[in-house]
Parts: C-alpha cells; structure tokens; sequence
C-alpha cells in the first residue's frame, strides 16, 4: 500500500489522477448540457410535457456540487492480456461523448469488488485506490494491493473520510461503505430487512443508500410506485435531507409517522397510560367492529328502477348481497379483503345488476349506462344509507372516545371496563376535538379501513424501535405489496411502548419472517465514548450485543463533576468553539431555554434546535429530540435530570451519550447513574 502523496505535486500518478478528475468534470457538465438541450418539437402537448418533467428530472440528477468530487476511488482488474482494466467509482455514471464510462455508479454491479473485495478474496482486483480531497481538490491517494500474498491494513484515507469533522445536514457515505454495510445496501428488492444497529454503525446511511441503490437497480418498477423514507421528526428528516440529493436521487418522499396520519388537527397530549392504550393493536379491532357493526341487516325489499321500469329486489336477496359483501370486509378483523365505501358502493352495483338481470330475463336489453344510472337512483341510494351507512373516519372515532355506549358494543372482549374508561373523555363538537398524536393515528386507521390507502414501492422506516403497533399499521398500509428496510436500536427505545425484541414491531408492519441483521461496529462514535456509554447497557438492554468502535481518540471523553451547570458549559462551548466542527449540547428538555440563555449572554451563537428550526453553531437539543442526530462534539448537561424526566430515562440517556464523532463532555452535579461513575 502506498502512501498519500499529498503535497508531492510531481508525481505521475496523482497528476494523471486529477486529470482524469478534470476530464470527468467535463464530461458531467457535457452531459448537463445535452440534458437541457432536449426538446419537444413534433410532438403532442401530453408527450411534451412529460419530456419536459423527465428533463427537469435529469438535469437534478446531474446537477453539479462543486464540494462532491466526480469520483472516490478506483479498482485494477486483471484483465485476459495480462494487463489491467481500470475503473473510476463515483456517485454517479459520467460518460464522454462517445458514451465510453469515465466514471462508473457507485450502485452498478461492477462497482461491488470496491467495498466487498479483500486479501482472501480480492473478486478479482489487483489494486483499489482511495483518494484524498480538501475543498474538491484531489490531494492525494493511497493504495491496497489484493490477491495472492497481499496483506492488509488500515486505510488512513478511510479513517480520515470517517472522522472528517460534520457541519450541517448528514453526509453520504458512499466512500467508507463497509462489506457488512455493503450487503444490506445491496440486498434484492423483494427482501425486507432489518437492520438492528448500535449507535455509530451507520444505519440510517446504510437505509438511504438501500434507498438509491434500489432507486438505480429498479428504476422503471420504483418510478411508478415510490420509496418513502419514515423518520422520528422534523429535525431528523432535515438533518439526512441532503443525502439521496447527493447520490443523484431526488425524487423520494421523506416524511414522519405524525405527517403521514395527519388527517385531523393535533391540539392535545395524552397521558402515558392513554397513549400506550390507544397505540395497543387491540385498538384496530375494536375500529373495525365500530365501522363495520354499521352495517345493518336488510328488512324489506327495495323497487329499483331501470330503463322507465321497476324491479323488486326481494329481501332474501338483500340479506344474501349484504352478508358477502360483509364477510368479505371482515375476514379474519384485522385482515380486510373489502374496503368499505367499496363494499358500499359494490351493493349499490349489486341491486342495478339484479334489475338488469331481470330485465333481461324479460327479453329486455339494459345498457350498461343504464345500469349505473340505476345504481345511482334516489331508491337505490336510500337502501344503501339505512342498510350501509357512509361513515367518515374522523367522526366514528369521535363517537367511540365520547360515547360509552358505542365504545361498549365495539370493544365487549377486547377492552376491559378500566381500560375504557381511560378512553372516553367529555363528549363536545367534532369541529373542537382535542385530538392527540395517538387519536390521529387511530382517524388514519379507520380512514384505512373506509377506504384504500396508497402504498409505496419500497419504504426505509428509521427508529422503528419507538412505534406503537398502530403506528406499525399505519406504516404497513402505505407499504402495499412492496418491501421494507426497517432500521433501529433496541437500546435505544425510549417510548412506553417500546419492545425487547423485534417480533412484534415486524409483526405489526405485517412482515413478520424479516430477517434481523445486527451492525455492531461503530465507525462514528470513538471507543472511549462507545465504552462509557456501554456500561448502561446490561440495565436497558441485557439481551444485546455491545458495539465495538474501529477507532479510538486519546482525549474525546471528559466527565466532569461541576458545583453549577451553566458556567461550566459556558467555559466548555467556548474551549470547543475554538476547534473546526458542530456542536450539540444536550439537555433535559425543560432546560434548554435557559441553557441557550445563558450561552447567548456569554456571546456564544446558541440556538435551539426544534423540529423545524436551523441548527445554530451551537445547537441546544432537547434530550427527546436528539435520537438520530450527530454532532462533533457533544455535551451533555444534566445527565440525572435526563433520566428522571421519563419512565425509559436510562434509555435516553444512552442516546445522548452516543451522539458524538469526536468528543463526548459530560457535566454532572455528582449524581451519576451508579454504573456510570469510574
């Protein structure tokens, strides 16, 4: 392995290797320009416009970022002469214009042996080359020789990419991607996965490259049906927003498990006991018996009225019509085959088709617009709303929460009389709920059953390990027929409902067979800081395995027993400010106002981070909302009042302590949890 050559200006390979990084930057512009130059012309205004979307498309895959270098590495193969064949690997496919690859997409088949390939099995590379960049310059290379006899080493320019200080939106990690991160990204469409990840091991970049690769891989079958990225909250999905962009993919949807089942106004909070009650998979039996015990038995016949006549459709008939298309709404009561305003709409069919059978028996000849004309009539339409009520998702759930009695009939073996009684609150107007979080998701689960909820190709759901089993529901029907990375850490479980294992919430996302693939090396977090933190796990997790770091920094963890909090992390933020990268500093959530306070006081440009907000150069993050985020360097204050503000404070406080790249400072009163004390 050679070393980087990074200031020897006269050597031949790094002088050929920025040429050929020039030549690539040609290229990829050549490609933009030929991109914007496609017109219309000749054909319709629908062809038209659809070439004008799909161009608009190409020219975001191909825009330029000037900091994001055309390629990252290189593999020699050997080739059948003797000699070798070379490969520039990128993030994106850059040809010339005789259509000759200059660089080849990080995700195209042949660009495997560069994260898979080793000295036991090189997959038939003789050499990969990493490079070194400062400000989109190359500065340098260093390479690995493979095959027989070769050893093998640590890559510096790996490490440096690794622990490169991170300022703003999360990186792609297209360059450091590791062999066992490699095999999930590259895992076929039709599989669900798992991905059980301690903190450090890369799992939410590991999910967002499975998203683009699959994007690459199943372009024409995942451009009609879409990937969703599910994350915890607003401040996560700014904080990874930038990362498909970079990879050329810009047409995914990222949202949260609170966006997607918006369908009423959120105003209130429940209690922790109502929350976990609401969020129990019983709950989507108990909607179901609600909607579908509307449907009320046939008492009479009904005079349907088809081409200028009327046809008696007896009650027997009815009764029959009724209890099939019933059966077929409640199979098994929590599997629906038969939406509701379908099985609504499908009676209506049921009486004009019966009139039409008539009629023809007559030797008449009934149209089929006739026919619908008749599934519309005043006669028909009155049927349906005494016999199938239309029902809307908002105002059932309304009425179960308020009405004991209706609450009663929907959950008689499912829910004990405590239980419901925790559920019912003040009966008042529709248009003046107090809505929650939980009762949202209870309104998108009846919406579910009134009617089909579109589904995606594919969806990444991060931090799986915090939703209720209806939350799980609620993901699950947006998924279709598709498939699901599904990534989290168990140890990191902070909500009442959280589980020890990953059945049920694989259960509940109603993929139950999905393989668990554990990632246990930790290349963010340095080692001390991932030991310190790993004392807590035989508490909140005794089942797991802990994660091992790959690298180590001499200094990046300080605990610091303080007499007063605020001035102590006055004098820390000011001590790291002086040094490149951000800087989180994590506390209860009641004190983050006067913690920011008292660092804008001092001069320091504090903020703090909400769900919506920009991150200041110092970012004030509530302890309940730092899951998922990474800062250089991280602070945390407070660490007891962390774990008393929640039942699962250990929990919590596992996650703050696991949010740093380089350095981990801890300010305590003397009252640290006993294992964390040296």
């Amino acid at each position: 392995m050679s070393l980087p050559a990074e200031s020897e200006t006269a050597d031949p390979v790094l002088l050929a290797e920025r040429a050929h990084l020039a030549r690539a930057a040609d290229c990829l512009a050549q490609m933009r320009t030929a991109a914007a130059a496609l017109t219309d012309a000749g054909v319709d205004g629908w062809a038209a416009e659809r070439l004008g979307a799909a161009r608009a498309e190409r020219l975001r895959a191909l825009a330029a970022d000037p900091g994001v270098p055309a390629f990252f590495g290189r593999t020699d193969t050997g080739a059948p002469d003797g000699g070798t064949e070379t490969f520039h690997i990128g993030r994106r496919h850059v040809r010339d214009d005789s259509g000759t690859p200059v660089v080849i997409d990080w995700r195209a088949p042949m660009s495997r042996p560069f994260y898979r390939a080793s000295a036991a099995d090189p997959q038939g590379l003789v050499r990969r080359r990493r490079f070194g960049f400062a400000g989109g310059e190359l500065t340098g290379y260093e390479d690995e020789l493979l095959g027989a006899g070769a050893g093998t080493a640590d890559s510096r320019l790996l490490l440096a990419e690794i622990e490169r200080p991170r300022s703003g939106p999360m990186r792609d990690i297209v360059a450091t991607i590791q062999p066992e991160q490699d095999e999930i990204v590259r895992a076929p469409l039709a599989e669900s996965v798992c991905v059980q990840g301690a903190p450090g091991t890369g799992k939410t970049a590991v999910g967002l490259h499975r998203a683009a690769y699959l994007l690459y891989s199943h372009a024409g079958q995942l451009a009609r049906s879409g990937v969703l990225v599910v994350g915890p909250n607003r401040a996560f999905l700014r904080y990874i927003e930038q990362v498909l962009p970079t990879l050329g993919e810009v047409d995914v949807d990222q949202t949260t498990v609170a966006d997607l089942t918006a369908r009423v106004p959120v105003r209130a909070v429940d209690p922790p006991a109502v929350a976990v009650l609401k969020g129990d998979a019983r709950m989507a039996q108990v909607l179901h018996r609600a909607l579908w015990g509307a449907v009320a038995k046939p008492t009479d016949s009904v005079q349907v009225p088809l081409a200028g006549r009327r046809y008696r459709v007896p009650v027997e008939r009815l009764k029959r019509t009724v209890d099939d298309l019933r059966r077929r709404g409640r199979a098994g009561e929590d599997q629906q085959v038969l939406h509701y305003a379908a099985g609504r709409e499908r009676l209506a069919m049921s009486l004009a088709e019966d009139a039409r059978r008539q009629k023809e028996e007559a030797g008449g000849s009934p149209t089929d617009a006739e026919t619908r004309r008749a599934a519309r009539s005043p006669e028909v339409r009155a049927f349906c709303d005494a016999v199938w009520p239309a029902r809307d998702a908002a105002g059932l759930v309304h009425t179960l929460l308020t009405d004991p009695a209706e609450l009663a009939r929907a959950a008689r073996g499912l829910l004990s009389d405590d239980e419901q009684a925790l559920l019912l609150r003040a009966p008042g107007p529709l248009r003046r709920a107090p809505w929650t979080a939980a009762d949202a998701v209870l309104v998108d689960e009846t919406a579910g059953l009134v009617e089909r909820t579109g589904g995606y190709g594919h969806v990444v759901l991060d931090e799986a390990q915090d939703l209720s089993p209806m939350e799980c529901r609620a993901v699950a029907r947006r998924l279709a027929t598709g498939s699901l990375t599904v990534l989290g850490d168990l140890a990191q479980a902070t909500s009442p409902w959280a589980a020890a294992d990953w059945g049920r919430t694989l259960a509940g996302l109603g993929r139950p067979d999905t393989v668990v693939r554990p990632l246990t090396r930790g290349y963010r977090v340095p080692g001390e800081v991932l030991d310190y933190a790993n004392r807590l796990l035989p508490l909140i997790a005794p089942g797991l395995h802990a994660a091992t770091a790959v690298r180590r920094g001499p200094g990046s963890l300080r605990v610091r027993p303080v007499a007063e909090l605020t001035g102590a992390l006055v004098d820390v933020v000011r001590e790291l400010t002086a040094v490149p990268g951000s800087i989180g500093v994590v506390g209860p959530d009641a004190a983050v106002d006067d913690l920011t306070a008292a660092l804008v006081a001092a001069g320091r440009p504090a903020a703090v981070l909400g769900e919506d907000g920009e991150a200041a150069p110092v970012a004030v993050v509530p302890a309940s909302l730092a899951k998922g985020l990474e800062f250089d360097a991280v602070i945390v204050v407070d660490p007891a009042a962390i774990v008393a503000a929640e039942p699962r404070g250990l929990h919590r406080l596992y996650v703050v302590l696991t949010r740093a790249v380089s350095t981990l400072v801890v300010l305590h009163r003397g009252d640290l949890p006993g294992v964390l004390v040296e």
